[in-house]
């Protein structure tokens, strides 16, 4: 099956359209406006600076469902001890800029310069968020995402100390569920995630839930008071 090339029309095909590796397009920009049309319709950008844009809809979809969280019995001991300062947006740049780093076994990022600037800007514009979890007055670890309606669209996580993207998760988990969101969406399969309780959803079902989520009202703006509006 062919990959659609997109120009400057933030139009995609339909996402029955992707090929077998789940690349759905190739090109087109990081405009806010093709970022929105991507989440809304259950696509997302992923490439390294050697690549054009290269658009996405893998099928399955590595998922989680914000109730259905696993916390380990040593996991509960952290969050109860209070370790870690959970935040929301108050670092955004910081927060991507650490999940661009390089990891262990891995050569290269796909969060180039490019998107890094895409999606601060969609953070100024209240769709993109950060969820931080300090210790001792430094940032630890943490992860961002996309929310449209009632759907968190999960990019990335980083760790400097051990389990703080962990709490951050958990914690983001936790308030979203109170809040009715209906599903977090981790792209592909992680073993990190699948220790969270992340388990693979056909695309038509996903795309499904998509669809009746991202029309629910979004919560834009600042979430730095996430955890008092869950009640």
């Amino acid at each position: 099956m062919s990959v659609y090339y997109i120009d400057n029309d933030p139009i995609f095909p339909p996402v029955e359209f992707s090929n077998e590796d789940g690349i759905l397009a190739v090109g087109g920009d990081l405009s806010p406006g093709r970022l929105i049309e991507a989440y809304t319709n259950g696509i997302f950008p992923w490439y390294s600076s050697e690549t054009p844009i290269l658009w996405w809809s893998p099928d399955p979809r590595f998922v989680i469902y914000p109730g259905g969280v696993k916390v380990s019995k040593s996991m509960r001991q952290v969050l109860r001890r209070n370790i870690f300062d959970i935040r929301y947006d108050t670092s955004f740049r910081d927060v991507i800029t650490a999940c661009s780093g390089e990891r262990k076994h891995e050569k290269g990022t796909w969060i180039t310069p490019e998107m890094i600037e895409a999606y601060i800007t969609l953070h100024n514009l209240g769709l993109a968020h950060s969820i931080e979890a300090w210790h001792d007055g430094k940032l630890a670890g943490g992860l961002y995402g996309v929310s449209i309606g009632k759907m968190f669209f999960g990019e990335s996580m980083f760790s400097f100390e051990s389990n703080a993207s962990k709490a951050a998760f958990i914690v983001l988990a936790d308030n979203l569920a109170k809040l009715g969101f209906d599903l977090i969406d981790s792209q592909v399969y992680t073993r990190h995630m699948e220790s969270l309780g992340a388990f693979d959803m056909d695309r038509k079902s996903f795309i499904k839930i998509v669809k009746k989520s991202v029309k629910k009202e979004t919560i834009c703006g600042n979430w730095g008071r996430l955890g008092e509006f869950s009640g």
